[in-house]
């Protein structure tokens, strides 16, 4: 499963060199958890995947939704162990929905119908890549910043003539109390993806 921007994009962005054996491990971890953030808010895989097999409940209406967008291609139907066949029994619509044709409907219950499907994106949509990057990119400099800290919170400043160290008031806002509270995904990088988000119930 790979994430959906590198290394070098955290150095392109923050234009600083990632090296060291550690920096490089952050920063791979701040971009999985990027990448896992932006697939939650979501609802979905995002990047291709190829002849994916599920099995889906049916209410017995005539549209089933596949739960991965964009869907590029049904290769198999299976309804209640009888393989359909494409253009006769069933058809795909827009928005992932699965049509059955002919004037039937689908068999109504649980775990009855099972799909085979390609869907997902090949590349990468660039908005999708410029969020984990910058979701990542805060979380490896949240942790620099902690780690400068001794993750300690409320440091608000240093000086280094007679070393000094001062302290501040903690506030109990998300984001304000040291690395483990960054914000993983803004309001505006998440009106970005809401174009790929599934509304779920």
């Amino acid at each position: 499963m790979a994430d959906f921007a590198t290394v070098e994009d955290i150095e392109a962005f923050l234009q600083v060199e990632i090296t060291t054996a550690p920096q490089v491990a952050a920063a791979e971890r701040a971009l999985a958890e990027a990448t896992a953030a932006i697939r939650n808010y979501c609802h979905q895989y995002l990047e291709r995947v190829e002849d994916e097999e599920i099995t889906l409940d049916s209410t017995g209406g005539v549209r089933l939704f596949l739960p991965e967008l964009p869907v590029l291609s049904v290769a198999e139907v299976i309804e209640d162990e009888t393989t359909l066949v494409a253009g006769d029994d069933y058809a795909l619509g827009q928005h992932g929905i699965l049509h059955r044709l002919g004037g039937y409907k689908w068999a109504s219950g649980i775990q009855i119908v099972t799909i085979t499907y390609t869907h997902g994106y090949d590349p990468l949509p660039d908005d999708i890549i410029a969020v984990a990057t910058r979701a990542a990119s805060r979380g490896y400099q949240a942790g620099l910043r902690a780690a400068d800290d001794e993750a300690v919170v409320g440091v608000q400043a240093k000086s280094l003539g007679d070393f000094n160290v001062q302290y501040g008031t903690e506030s109990v806002v998300e984001g304000s109390m040291g690395a483990s509270a960054a914000r993983m995904l803004l309001m505006s990088e998440k009106d970005m993806l809401d174009l790929y988000r599934i509304r779920r119930l």
